[in-house]
């Protein structure tokens, strides 16, 4: 289909099994994208990227792999290399979220949310960056959060690991921006998915009257940022932190 955004790039999403990876995926398959889904549970996505792919006239392809797992990062790249000899956009959505005030952190978990929003992100864009620097093109685009950037009483550890995300976006923007690639990310505020929904009504519901637009945002308005960023349309734009948050402020 002439006239889509994204028509014939290659894209890889990770945590596409639900909620704002899945949007990502769905939104850039429809402007014509062919997408890497993944996620960690072999076959969980089959039936619904063939629906996709029918309905979009594209390919979307399920990707399993761990984003904890070094040897797993690096043969998803490579079969995307083998598949498709190129690849155009990263997206590091894949994440894991805690909800603890200071005394009650949990190191174990602190460490092993870290190795998924940080560790994991930081070697994807180094695969990624390989096959990108050689066709003198790409657009990283790695999932912070509203938290990482103004902070949260009751999400410490988390926003750690979020305003890391903001650091090394910056960092490797600086980077990579000689080889004409493009590393921004977004910063989501309360966003509708399933998973957030319950906790929203026990633990934040309250916070709804510190977000200007009065409304949790919906995973496909996160997904349009990404499709920004994903496309020629953001061509001059790399090393920005991109708020979708409704003007909040907690």
């Amino acid at each position: 289909m002439k006239g889509r955004l994204l028509e014939g790039k290659v894209c890889l999403v990770t945590g596409t099994n639900r909620g704002i990876g899945k949007a990502i995926a769905e939104r850039f398959a429809e402007e014509g994208g062919i997408v890497y889904a993944n996620a960690r549970k072999s076959d969980s996505l089959d039936e619904w990227a063939k629906e996709l792919s029918d309905k979009n006239k594209t390919k979307v392809i399920p990707i399993y792999f761990d984003v904890t797992d070094a040897n797993g990062c690096k043969e998803a790249i490579l079969k995307i290399k083998s598949e498709s000899s190129h690849l155009d956009v990263l997206v590091n959505n894949a994440g894991m979220v805690t909800y603890e005030l200071l005394p009650m952190i949990n190191f174990d978990n602190f460490r092993s949310m870290f190795e998924i929003n940080v560790v994991a992100t930081i070697r994807l864009m180094q695969l990624a960056s390989r096959l990108m620097t050689r066709q003198k093109s790409g657009s990283i685009i790695n999932m912070s959060s509203i938290v990482g950037v103004q902070g949260v009483k009751g999400q410490l550890a988390y926003s750690a690991t979020k305003g890391a995300v903001i650091s090394l976006t910056k960092s490797a923007a600086k980077e990579l921006a000689e080889h004409n690639i493009r590393v921004n990310a977004v910063a989501p505020g309360m966003v509708g998915t399933e998973r957030f929904i319950d906790v929203f009504e026990h633990s934040f519901k309250e916070k709804l009257g510190q977000v200007g637009m009065g409304r949790l945002a919906t995973p496909k308005e996160i997904a349009n940022t990404c499709l920004f960023l994903a496309s020629d349309l953001s061509e001059y734009l790399t090393g920005e932190i991109i708020g979708v948050d409704g003007s909040s402020s907690f």
